[in-house]
């Protein structure tokens, strides 16, 4: 027995690749096979170098994606819209000198919704699946995840214009979405939905609602992601939230503590949650008061994702001790905060640095698994 080793989704893109994305994203024509073919070897890479570091729960690094919520807009129908610029967080308005510095990714499209939402490539997906499939195949990788971006998370990357409302918007994507949730099940990996909407929404989006208003909203959209999934086993899913995977002041970000009992609601069986940058590092102490419900996994970030500082293997165990002795040895995967290439072209860790940071929590998780186990 021992606690497991995973990440987020999104690992670093080979520069070729990057090359390949950057001119897809820029409206620039592209040699469709030749990208397909290098995305294919790129994946079969980037899940070999995940079995050879020691990582348990693998999958194809988001390798083929500009990033991990706006790649639906090539897949959909009714995203045809003006690309909206991303919406500054009430903490960035509160630090404007430090703003100003920040970079934005170089060649992230935004476009709004303005038509009906429905699948026009679900190919896409299918090629995702079977990219991943071979890539596994070749590695003999055991326990295998792939990454969706859920209806919260893509109403706030791709604003509505069209839908009447917000609620109608989130309903007409659950619809939509959950064919490709199924597919990834089927297939027979761990299904990650991404949902930052939930916690980073209260920063940016909604950063205009009281915390009740938030709290109302994040709980409609649980609603619908337990719709999209409703037909789905929940330990076949685990559900990744986050505060934003950027450098930055983030004390406007919601507390835990205020979001638990809502995010608990959802079905999938684990709960991905920032638990490594100093902003949330001390939010273990939350399951000190809240009880993990029965069939429940916690997946704590125990990597810092926005520093190119590498862990320490004690510190990591540390936490993921932290952890066990609240909900269980059973019940703990260690993981990253979040992804190390959320948008490909702009990634803050250095790739070699993402990579030995990944060691560090193999090895941390080791220490942690020798001293529960013990």
């Amino acid at each position: 027995m021992k606690i497991l080793t995973t990440h987020i989704g999104s690992l670093p893109r080979p520069d070729d690749l990057l090359a390949l994305l950057r001119r897809r994203e820029e409206g620039g024509a592209t040699d469709s096979p030749a990208f397909e073919a290098r995305v294919r070897l790129a994946v079969e890479d980037i899940v070999r170098r995940q079995v050879t570091a020691g990582l348990d729960v693998v999958n194809d690094g988001e390798q083929g994606r500009p990033d991990y919520s706006t790649y639906i807009k090539d897949r959909l129908t009714g995203f045809e819209g003006e690309s909206m610029p991303p919406i500054m967080g009430a903490d960035m308005k509160d630090f404007p000198e430090f703003a100003a510095r920040r970079q934005t990714p170089a060649f992230e499209r935004r476009p709004t919704c303005s038509g009906p939402i429905a699948w026009r490539d679900f190919g896409a997906v299918e090629t995702d699946i079977e990219n991943l499939r071979r890539a596994v195949e070749k590695s003999g990788a055991e326990r295998v995840f792939m990454t969706a971006v859920s209806p919260g998370q893509a109403a706030r990357f791709l604003v509505n214009r069209y839908y009447p409302s917000h609620e109608a918007y989130i309903a007409a994507l659950a619809d939509v979405l959950k064919r490709e949730y199924a597919a990834i099940v089927r297939a027979g990996f761990l299904l990650q939905l991404d949902c930052p909407d939930l916690a980073s929404g209260r920063n940016n989006q909604f950063q205009h609602l009281t915390l009740p208003e938030f709290q109302k909203v994040a709980a409609m959209h649980v609603e619908a992601l337990n719709h999209a999934v409703a037909g789905l086993p929940p330990e076949r899913m685990r559900l990744h939230i986050c505060w934003g995977n950027y450098e930055g002041p983030h004390h406007r970000d919601v507390p835990l503590r205020d979001i638990i009992a809502i995010l608990l609601t959802a079905r999938p069986a684990g709960l991905s949650v920032e638990a490594a940058n100093p902003r949330h590092a001390h939010e273990w102490s939350v399951f000190e008061e809240v009880r993990l419900p029965e069939g429940k996994v916690i997946v704590p970030g125990v990597l810092d994702t926005t520093t190119n500082f590498i862990e320490h293997p004690e510190l990591v165990a540390q936490r993921l001790v932290q952890y066990a002795r609240l909900v269980g040895r059973e019940n703990v995967v260690a993981s990253a905060d979040c992804g190390f290439a959320t948008f490909a072209d702009n990634p803050t860790v250095d790739p070699k640095i993402a990579w030995a940071k990944l060691g560090a929590m193999v090895e941390g998780a080791r220490l942690a698994s020798r001293t529960l186990w013990k």
